[in-house]
């Protein structure tokens, strides 16, 4: 199976967990529907991967800084030059499906064989990525991690375990993963809500004399 095919595979599984609740006529109503409601915002651009923290700092799907997670970070490139620059694989995920109707021309990730901050972008096509390892994940309890030369990814490997993958099946992981990581994301920032409230609550008011 050549990389299209994988990727068109994975998208279709993407779609189908938003493809279930729509309302059979939403893709007709303007500005509603997928892929309408979900079109990249920035301007397009030939080379979106050139400065990208900049031009793309917050991640569309989740809210997080893209600098603060410059080795996840994901950046989609699609044929009509619009782009989408995520923060990890798992918001590249939700991309991809959302914008099933695109084609994406070149994908970017985060390269954690490159010494220094912020990581340099390697294209997926070129990336090792070590999948199920003790590093900490991004978006997800399942790690995957990027490597832009097999070398480094093995010495990860040795280290901290984990499964060496392509592109294809780490994309494929991400979204067996989706539902399992939605939960728990949920989960934990309502929890951060709820500590939230409760500490407003507890702050001590002033009084004016």
């Amino acid at each position: 199976m050549d990389r299209r095919e994988a990727l068109k595979l994975s998208l279709l599984a993407g779609a189908a967990l938003t493809a279930a609740s729509r309302p059979a006529q939403a893709a007709l109503c303007e500005g509603d529907g997928t892929p309408l409601q979900f079109i990249p915002k920035k301007p397009a651009d030939p080379a979106p991967q050139v400065n990208d923290l900049e031009k793309y700092p917050k991640c569309p799907y989740c809210g997080m800084d893209r600098r603060q997670y410059h080795h996840s970070r994901m950046l989609i490139h699609y044929s009509d030059d619009l782009a989408d620059g995520v923060c990890s694989l798992h918001c590249a995920a939700i991309s991809l499906s959302l914008n099933i109707d695109r084609e994406p021309k070149a994908i970017w990730v985060g390269d954690n064989a490159a010494a220094g901050e912020p990581k340099p972008l390697v294209d997926v096509d070129k990336a090792t990525f070590l999948v199920g390892s003790k590093i900490p994940g991004v978006m997800t309890a399942n790690s995957k991690v990027a490597y832009g030369t097999e070398a480094a990814a093995k010495a990860a490997q040795s280290e901290h375990g984990g499964e060496l993958v392509k592109f294809e099946q780490a994309l494929l992981a991400a979204y067996t993963d989706m539902s399992k990581d939605v939960a728990r994301i949920r989960k934990n920032r309502a929890e951060r809500r709820r500590k939230m409230m409760e500490q407003q609550k507890g702050a001590p008011t002033e009084h004016k004399h």
